[in-house]
């Protein structure tokens, strides 16, 4: 029998929960602890409690260890080492969202047990760290953040490298013929940078790959024939990248596609090509330099959800019924022939805008088809400024013609001394168009990935406005694809077209919310007068009003202003005035 005093009780009570506070306080090695302190400043991430233990839920080490459904997590795992000691090691560091200010830390390797590296939408600057090159990092996520120079050709030593995501950034530089090394890889996310030169030839080596963008980029050459070594690929983005085309034929043989996204292709002129037909849900070849007619296999790819032609050169007729078909965008081709009954009478979501078909339609909008400018007599790319209204609207009555036309678009009805500006609020549909006080608009497409299951095409400023007139900027009219507003019953003359723009969305701040581009066309009069408009480059800031007058123009009645084909949402505040 042993006895215990009461008061010996009390000592080994004390004993062990200290030594059982000891085991938990140094759960990690002390030199992972060591390195997540470092880690912690050059980030500026200031709220680790390094009192707490790092792979707990306490002291702001996240609450949540689950990888891919956490924003704010350090994930340990339990190894066993060859000597049949288990210890607990740092496998993931998740950090979205937060906009810290400081850089990224070189020296991750510390951490040797580190896979998933995720510091997405923060502030950070700097350039990417060579020394990650000597990791086993599986997963690289950097997205949206204020990073600078090129990707160090070291990363293609990290040979268990499967997702790279740097999109969202100001990375330059060409890309490293290195990164052909990375067997693993399986996504490859580089979109809005500002990389250059031809895509390296040692790509043809990445068979792995599943996931490849490299939109929003300033590369040079065409697109690499050796894409259709790419073999894995279920999703291949190339929206305004700077590559010319045409595109490759042996795309056809990538036959696991089923997201096909290419945009503003210069170069020699080709036509639609034939791709497979059994899995591809989004196919996008907008402004693309085609020509010729649609092909009947289009009709074929029976997944086919998301088809979007337009502004490309095709002609012929629609024969085919793209049954399967949600969303539809043929705008601005030289498409001709009658529209057919299918469309007409049970088309949804489709948009017809700016091509040849047979005049005669009394309809600007039949149901959710927009056929705006839709025939051969109205056609933006083929008649003068003189021509008149379009043929939707030659039974319109102006009850009287005016000198000139204020519109607040996106806003509400707003009165800036003697101008009256028309309110513009209506919620458009993916293919639609309205019909104001002797003004319309037509607007074309829906936006993709972004997590909204409406969509929005009226956004609200995201901060304070302090510039004059702020009541034109709290609320902007967006379009994915084409926003064109339409004046008319206006006095023969000369007019000059006012645009007035602010960048209300992209906050001022240091935070992730202000980092962001916006690009895109202005035609007036059918006209390109601006190329790659980036409203907060030409402001020099967010939230700073920019005001564009277009020279003079000579016009019997209507003006026209189109943001189109642009690879980033317009928003965009319009004014005209006559003088």
């Amino acid at each position: 029998m042993i006895l215990f005093s009461a008061r010996s009780l009390f000592s080994v009570f004390v004993l062990l929960c200290a030594i059982h506070f000891a085991a938990a306080s140094t759960l990690l090695p002390d030199d992972e602890v060591d390195a997540l302190r470092e880690i912690a400043a050059t980030l500026g991430k200031k709220d680790w409690d390094f009192n707490a233990d790092p792979c707990g839920v306490e002291g702001g080490w996240g609450d949540n260890k689950v990888i891919g459904a956490t924003t704010n997590a350090v994930t340990c795992q339990n190894i066993t080492d060859a000597n049949n000691n288990t210890v607990s090691h740092v496998v993931s560091i998740v950090l979205r969202n937060q906009s810290l200010p400081g850089a990224l830390p070189p020296r991750l390797f510390r951490l040797p047990y580190l896979r998933n590296f995720d510091v997405t939408r923060n502030y950070l600057n700097g350039t990417i760290p060579k020394e990650w090159g000597s990791t086993k990092l599986v997963n690289i996520s950097v997205v949206v953040n204020r990073l600078t120079g090129p990707i160090p050709k070291e990363l293609g030593n990290i040979s268990t490298l499967q997702e790279l995501n740097v999109e969202s950034n100001q990375l330059s530089g060409h890309l490293p013929p290195d990164l052909g090394n990375l067997s693993q890889l399986i996504q490859l996310q580089i979109t809005s940078n500002n990389f250059t030169g031809e895509l390296p030839q040692t790509f043809v080596r990445l068979t792995t790959l599943q996931d490849l963008r490299l939109g929003d980029n300033q590369f040079t050459g065409r697109i690499p024939d050796f894409i259709h070594n790419l073999t894995n690929l279920s999703k291949l983005f190339i929206q305004a990248s700077g590559l010319q085309g045409p595109i490759p034929s042996g795309i056809a043989l990538l036959e696991k596609l089923s997201d096909q996204r290419i945009s503003d292709l210069n170069g020699t002129e080709s036509q639609i090509p034939r791709l497979n037909r059994s899995n591809i849900k989004t196919l996008i070849l907008r402004s693309c330099n085609l020509i010729g007619e649609l092909p009947d296999y289009l009709a074929e790819m029976t997944n086919l959800n998301i088809l979007d032609l337009s502004f490309n050169k095709l002609s012929g007729t629609i024969s085919s019924s793209f049954g399967n078909v949600n969303y539809l965008y043929l705008t601005g081709n030289q498409l001709t022939g009658a529209i057919p009954g299918w469309i007409l009478d049970s088309g949804d979501n489709v948009d017809l805008s700016y091509n040849s078909f047979t005049a005669g339609g009394s309809e600007c909008q039949n149901k959710s088809v927009n056929l705006f400018a839709g025939s051969a007599v109205d056609n933006v790319t083929l008649y003068s400024a003189s021509s008149g209204l379009v043929s939707c609207l030659k039974n319109y009555h102006c009850t009287k013609s005016q000198h000139n036309l204020f519109i607040n678009c996106g806003g509400s009805e707003v009165k800036i001394g003697d101008n009256t500006y028309n309110g513009d609020i209506a919620q458009p549909t993916p293919s639609s168009f309205f019909l104001g006080d002797n003004w319309a608009y037509s607007s074309t497409g829906h936006f993709l990935d972004d997590s909204r299951n409406i969509d929005n095409y009226i956004v609200e400023n995201a901060s304070r406005l302090s510039m004059n007139n702020a009541q034109l900027y709290m609320n902007a009219r967006c379009s994915p694809i084409s926003l064109t507003y339409y004046g008319f019953c206006l006095m023969n003359g000369h007019y000059n077209v006012s645009l007035h723009f602010a960048e209300i969305v992209f906050t001022g701040d240091k935070t992730y919310s202000s980092l962001g581009r916006r690009v895109f066309n202005i035609y007036i009069q059918g006209k390109l007068v601006l190329a790659d408009f980036n409203i907060e480059i030409h402001a020099e800031d967010s939230m700073v009003p920019l005001y564009l007058l277009s020279p003079s123009i000579l016009t019997l009645n209507p003006q026209k202003s189109r943001p189109a084909h642009q690879s980033q949402p317009a928003y965009l505040l319009a004014q005209w005035s006559g003088l």
